[in-house]
């Protein structure tokens, strides 16, 4: 009797109700969904940016001393800790969506418009960040001496320039797809979700 009543009282219920309900179940997801998605690629950019550069300290062992002075590593540590700050920060938000006791359809929308706005900033300053080491590799060797380096300059100016925009082009063309792949879908579908909430 009770199954029966409890049907009673579903299909009374407004479809838009229900509809919402499933939508905020779906975004609340712990297990799945877009925001567990989105978790999880920030999670990974943490990870990878915490290992990176003890993996530099590790390969170089038997030349500590150098890599420790080193300002290329120090800058790429600079790097590493800035993408693991912005990464923090874009996990949090995510977090809290995730947790959020009362879904409001504004609230989503300016958290995932934040999201946004946060991605197309990494992109930004991913393309800073290339071209700040590009100057670094034309500059650092008038100031510390790199045997790799030396070689990079050895050769044509017009080769190395030629080389550093096919670099930019590359990073140019990737990091659009990556941030589609890894970002732009999973908030693309969280901004259908929260278009059909009342």
């Amino acid at each position: 009797m009770e199954l029966d009543e409890l049907k009673q009282l579903w299909n009374a219920t407004p479809l838009e109700n229900k509809k919402q309900t499933n939508i905020m179940e779906l975004i609340q997801q712990k297990s799945y969904g877009p925001l567990v998605a989105l978790k999880k690629t920030y999670r990974k950019q943490i990870v990878a940016m915490t290992i990176l550069p003890l993996l530099l300290l590790m390969i170089n062992l038997n030349d500590i001393e150098k890599t420790l002075t080193s300002v290329l590593f120090w800058s790429y540590v600079v790097f590493c800790i800035g993408v693991i700050l912005f990464a923090r920060y874009n996990y949090e938000i995510v977090k809290n969506m995730q947790s959020m006791d009362t879904v409001v359809k504004t609230n989503l929308e300016q958290q995932i418009t934040l999201l946004e706005k946060r991605a197309d900033l990494e992109i930004q300053g991913l393309r800073g960040v290339l071209f700040f080491f590009i100057l670094l590799l034309e500059v650092l060797p008038y100031f510390q001496h790199y045997r790799m380096l030396d070689k990079w300059h050895s050769i044509s100016i017009f080769v190395r320039i030629g080389s550093y925009g096919g670099l930019l082009l590359l990073q140019y063309v990737l990091n659009k797809q990556l941030k589609e792949q890894r970002i732009g879908r999973h908030l693309a579908y969280l901004k259908g979700l929260v278009a059909q909430m009342q």
